[in-house]
């Protein structure tokens, strides 16, 4: 295998020198070109990119189809990537004869230097080696032309990874550099267009550290990094220290970094390589394709493998890793291939307006807009791959898609920005159980009441509904008898229909959005309003109405007497359970209109789940509320607040009075009490409460049971067992049928009186003469 695989490699090498082999150029004329390449400096690129160029610059000068008349010729110097350097190299270019047809530069700096220059001597600039977006300006750089992709066309690549894995909230951190600033910039923008939230945006001059520390702060999980490779050393040490990697975060880097970059020992950071290498996997890098990944001939009749072999034999056996430039090597030769095709182009145009390439000066607008036209639609097959010009002068190409799998980078796809197309392999691996969230998913759960509290206060409820209507129906059925009839019965029978309405109101007070939508929940709250509310009015009204008029009639020492003879009218008790019953009715009525009731949602502060997921609980609770809630309970606690209090005082002055008029008084009173401190307790308590569901209906619903409860055996029990223990219902009918007459009548009641009074004398009497017939 090694033996073909020689064969294989010297057959090729041979292809390539039989193809380089000068012909002789009789009568050709020369253009030149000036270049510019760094042989030292930051970026030492023309140490392949020359030998490149001058390899396509042999290969095109033989081609009997592509300028025949003509031969280029290169005229380079070492730019040493330095501005000033090649400011003094311009001017000697310029100056110095023969006249160039075009520049060629490469760095990013002298590009710029170079093409801003150019335009004042009608010159083409044609770069191989510069990737600043700042030279994407036509305004500024109206004649500059590249076959290095701008550092911005990483961002379409990252952008349809961003829509491919559905993210639509990143974070960047960047280093203070004009070529990451500028990119950064284009990125913000095709996201925006993309409908993806740039949500932190970091930089950093020297030190990470503070930046690092404020994307973990701010929960960044989708980061794109753009800084040199000393820079992301840095970064993701401090990436190790704040935990900013796993299965819940994804890295974008630039992917021209050596393969081995994060194990290269760094004295500026205190990592270890096995930190690093924990730090780094899984992230993603986007790398600009420079050299042709198919086995296609192009324009040259040259694959890209038969290229490297060429570029190989040029460099004498150098080492790739060890020569500046091998990357962007076939960039170079592109370049070439590319000037020559325009040039090409451009012979026929010009001889039909009598004009030549020959005739080129730094004057002569015709022939570089001529050039400028012919290298604007370029197209064809380059060993870099398809070389087309966007419209300010970029290349378009296709960019490698890579992922750190197990310590050692992966193809994942290649991206065509310019078709648009994205070729998915498909072999991506995460550490978790795919691509992670581009946030912490939060999960909204609303809180509902306790279902078992829900179901044993309700039973206590029903059951207290079955309660008053015994007690109701007691009522109706004893209504005939004097001792029911004066313990005012209607009143009596308010005051059971309220406890029901009110003991009804749990039930909605119970239901919540675990039970209805949350569109049915406004009726669900005014049911609450209405029942409590009217239940309210109807029972207590119904007990206050009568220690009030107990009080009115008979607390007043000097006319007791006279009270005491008067007849209390009925309708003068229900009037007054009316008026109290109609304030309500009207005040609830008006909030009903003015400021209906509406379900509000409450947030609470988000928590995390016991399992390690990658989410939150966001606690929510529906309130029944109004935009002037506070307003309303103010006036109608208040309102209500007074009736009680007045209503505990007045039971409080009639406890000593003693008429048949109203003869359960006292026990109406003990009723106020309880159910006056209930309400005055757990009125409050539910507002304080008002965000723990279970404990302020449990209060709630408590209060009014107890208080339905009590009012209920306080006011009907002692009537049923005096009714039982007495037989005081039979006696009461067969006086009414012996009368034939049920109307409460005092001289009656009198009389009975005396007759068992007198019945009471005679027993003494005879006992007495029992006593004396002894003696």
């Amino acid at each position: 295998q090694f033996a073909r695989g020689h064969a294989m490699f010297l057959r090729s090498t041979l292809i390539v020198l039989l193809l380089l082999w000068p012909r002789p150029s009789a009568g050709k004329k020369k253009l030149y070109i000036g270049a510019l390449f760094p042989m030292s400096g930051g970026w030492p690129g023309g140490q392949a990119c020359m030998p490149s160029a001058q390899m396509a610059l042999d290969l095109v000068n033989n081609r009997s189809d592509i300028l025949p008349d003509y031969e280029l010729e290169l005229i380079h110097y070492d730019s040493m990537c330095d501005p000033g350097e090649a400011t003094k190299l311009l001017y000697d270019l310029l100056y110095t004869e023969p006249i160039k047809i075009v520049l060629m530069p490469g760095c990013s700096g002298v590009s710029t230097l170079v093409a801003e220059a150019a335009r004042m001597w009608n010159l083409i600039v044609l770069s191989y080696g510069s990737s600043s977006p700042a030279l994407s300006n036509r305004q500024r750089f109206p004649t500059f032309f590249r076959t290095h992709p701008s550092a911005t066309l990483h961002n379409p690549t990252r952008v349809q990874l961003f829509q491919k894995w559905k993210w639509t909230r990143i974070a960047t951190i960047q280093q203070t550099t004009e070529v990451f600033t500028s990119t950064l910039d284009d990125l913000e923008q095709r996201t925006k267009e993309a409908g993806i939230e740039i949500s932190v945006r970091q930089s950093f001059l020297t030190d990470p550290a503070v930046a690092v520390k404020n994307l973990k702060r701010q929960d960044a999980r989708i980061i794109v990094g753009l800084f040199y490779e000393t820079e992301a050393r840095k970064v993701f040490c401090e990436v190790f220290k704040e935990k900013l990697y796993g299965k819940k975060y994804v890295w974008f880097l630039i992917g021209w970094y050596a393969d081995n970059w994060f194990k290269i020992k760094d004295p500026a950071i205190n990592c270890t390589v096995e930190n690093m290498t924990e730090a780094v996997e899984g992230h993603v890098t986007t790398e600009i394709v420079m050299l042709n990944p198919e086995t296609v001939r192009g324009v040259s009749n040259m694959t890209s493998q038969e290229f490297i072999a060429a570029l190989m034999s040029r460099l004498g056996g150098m080492n790739p890793e060890e020569t500046g430039g091998f990357q962007e090597a076939p960039l170079a030769y592109d370049a070439v291939w590319a000037l020559a095709l325009a040039l090409n182009k451009t012979v026929a145009p010009l001889k039909a307006k009598g004009r030549r390439l020959e005739d080129f000066n730094y004057n002569n607008h015709d022939i570089t807009s001529e050039i400028y036209r012919a290298l604007n639609t370029s197209s064809f097959e380059g060993v870099s791959g398809q070389v087309v010009f966007d419209a300010q002068g970029s290349r378009m190409a296709m960019t490698l898609i890579e992922q750190l799998q197990g310590g050692s980078y992966k193809k994942i796809g290649y991206y065509d920005s310019s078709q648009k197309n994205l070729s998915w392999f498909g072999n991506d691996v995460w550490i978790g159980a795919g691509p992670p969230a581009d946030r912490t998913v939060v999960i909204e759960e609303y809180r509902f009441l306790s279902q078992k509290l829900f179901a044993a206060v309700s039973v206590f409820a029903g059951l207290g509904i079955l309660l008053g209507i015994v007690c109701l129906t007691f009522n109706i059925y004893n209504g005939n008898v004097r001792y029911i009839q004066n313990s005012q019965p209607y009143l009596n029978n308010m005051t059971a229909v309220g406890c029901m309405m009110a003991l009804a109101a749990v039930f909605p007070l119970g239901i919540d959005g675990h039970h209805v939508h949350r569109s049915q929940f406004p009726v669900v709250c005014q049911f609450r309003l209405w029942l409590l509310g009217l239940g309210f009015s109807l029972a207590y009204g119904s007990m206050f109405t009568k220690i009030w008029w107990v009080h009115t009639l008979f607390t007043k020492k000097e006319e007791k007497k006279e009270k005491k003879k008067q007849h209390l009218e009925p309708w003068k008790l229900y009037a007054t359970v009316g008026v109290l019953l109609a304030i309500d009715f009207l005040s609830l009525m008006i909030w009903q209109i003015v400021d209906p009731l509406h379900i509000t949602v409450e947030k609470f502060t988000k928590e995390a789940p016991k399992e390690d997921l990658d989410v939150l609980i966001q606690p929510l609770l529906e309130h029944c509320n109004s935009e002037k809630m506070n307003t309303w309970l103010g006036v109608v606690y208040g309102y209500k607040g007074l009736l009680l209090l007045l209503g505990i005082f007045l039971a409080y002055e009639t406890k000593s009075v003693s008429t048949e008029k109203i003869n359960d008084h006292r026990a109406v009173g003990m009723a106020i009490y309880n159910v006056a401190v209930l309400c005055l307790i757990t009125a409050p308590v539910t507002m304080i409460l008002s965000s723990q569901q279970d404990a302020s209906f449990a209060f709630a619903s408590l209060a009014i049971v107890f208080s339905a409860y009590i009012t209920l055996v306080v006011l009907f029990v002692p009537k049923m067992r005096r009714l039982i223990t007495r037989g005081e219902w039979q006696s009461e009918q067969q006086d009414t049928l012996k009368t034939g007459s049920s109307t409460n009548n005092n001289d009656e009641e009198k009389s009975r009186q005396l007759e068992r009074e007198n019945r009471e004398l005679q027993k003494i009497i005879q006992e007495v003469k029992t006593l004396d017939t002894l003696h």
